[in-house]
C-alpha cells in the first residue's frame, strides 16, 4: 500500500480545468517531485491534499483512508505537512515562536498541570524545536522578529515550521524558489538529510530542473492539469512531451 495515492484527481475552477485526473502514487520514505510550467496544476495539488481545497473529483488516500473532505487541521494532525511557494509566515513573531506553532497539533490539554504549573509538555516541544533549530542553522536568529530576517532564513523558518509538526508525508512547495546559488545546494542537502534524519517521505514541488533532478527518486510531470509523463528523472526529462511542455519546443529542436 502506498502512503499517498492519487486517483483520477479533477477540480475546476469557474470552468477553467486546474486538474485533469491526475494519477499517481507516493511511497513510503521515496522523494518524488513534480515539474511543470507555470499554470499547470502543481499548487492546486498541493492544496487539494491538504485540504485547503475540495476536489470535484476523484480520490486521495494517505495510508489507506481517504482524506477528501476533511479540514487542513485534521490532515496536518494526521501527519501531512507543507510549505508554501508564498511565505505564510508570521512576521511580527520571532523565529522561535513561529516554530512553536508548528507544535500546535502535538499539544495535549492537561488542566492539572496548568494548575500546578507543571511545564513537562511545554517542555517536550521545545526540546524538539531547538534540534530543528540546529539542523536548520537557525541559532542566530531564534529571537529575531521573523521581518527583520533575510529572505533565505525565512525560507528555512517556513520549512522548520513545517518539520516541527513531525510529519510522516512533507509537501514542499518551490522550496528554493528566489535563494541564491548557495543557498538552493544549501536546501537540497537539507532535503536529503531530511529524509533520513526525520524519517520523512516528502512530495516536491520544484521548477529548477537540476535540483529536481538531483533530489527526486521518481519525477511526476504536468501540463495543463494534465499528468504527462512518471519515472525516473531521466525517462521523464527524456519524454518528448515533457521536452515540448516544460522545456520548450526550443530545446527539442535542439536535441533533435
Amino acid at each position: 500500500m502506498s502512503l499517498l495515492q492519487i486517483n483520477k484527481l479533477f477540480i475546476s475552477f469557474g470552468g477553467i480545468r486546474a486538474l485533469a485526473g491526475v494519477d499517481f502514487h507516493v511511497e513510503d520514505g521515496e522523494i518524488l517531485t513534480v515539474i511543470g510550467p507555470n499554470g499547470s496544476g502543481k499548487t492546486t495539488l498541493f492544496n487539494c491534499i491538504s485540504g485547503v481545497y475540495r476536489p470535484t473529483g476523484g480520490e486521495i488516500f494517505f495510508r489507506g483512508e481517504s482524506i477528501l473532505g476533511l479540514s487542513p487541521d485534521t490532515i496536518a494532525a494526521k501527519g501531512i505537512a507543507r510549505t508554501f511557494q508564498n511565505l505564510r509566515l508570521f512576521m511580527h513573531m520571532d523565529v522561535l515562536d513561529n516554530l512553536l506553532l508548528g507544535r500546535h497539533v502535538k499539544f495535549r490539554k492537561n488542566p492539572l498541570q496548568a494548575v500546578l504549573r507543571i511545564r513537562t509538555e511545554e517542555v517536550k516541544h521545545r526540546e524538539f524545536v531547538e534540534e530543528i533549530i540546529d539542523f536548520l542553522d537557525l541559532q542566530a536568529y531564534r529571537q529575531a522578529r521573523v521581518s527583520d530576517c533575510p529572505y533565505g532564513v525565512q525560507k528555512r523558518v517556513e520549512l522548520g515550521r513545517a518539520l516541527a509538526l513531525e510529519p510522516t508525508l512533507l509537501l514542499l512547495d518551490e522550496p528554493i524558489a528566489g535563494l541564491t546559488s548557495e543557498e538552493k545546494d544549501e536546501t537540497a542537502y537539507r532535503i536529503t538529510e531530511i529524509r533520513g534524519r526525520f524519517k520523512t517521505t516528502i512530495l516536491l514541488v520544484e521548477h529548477d530542473l537540476r535540483i529536481a533532478s538531483r533530489l527526486a527518486d521518481r519525477m511526476v510531470a504536468f501540463e495543463s492539469g494534465l499528468e504527462i509523463a512518471q519515472g525516473t528523472p531521466e525517462e521523464v526529462q527524456r519524454d518528448p512531451n515533457v521536452i515540448r511542455a516544460y522545456l520548450g519546443e526550443e530545446s527539442e529542436q535542439k536535441r533533435n
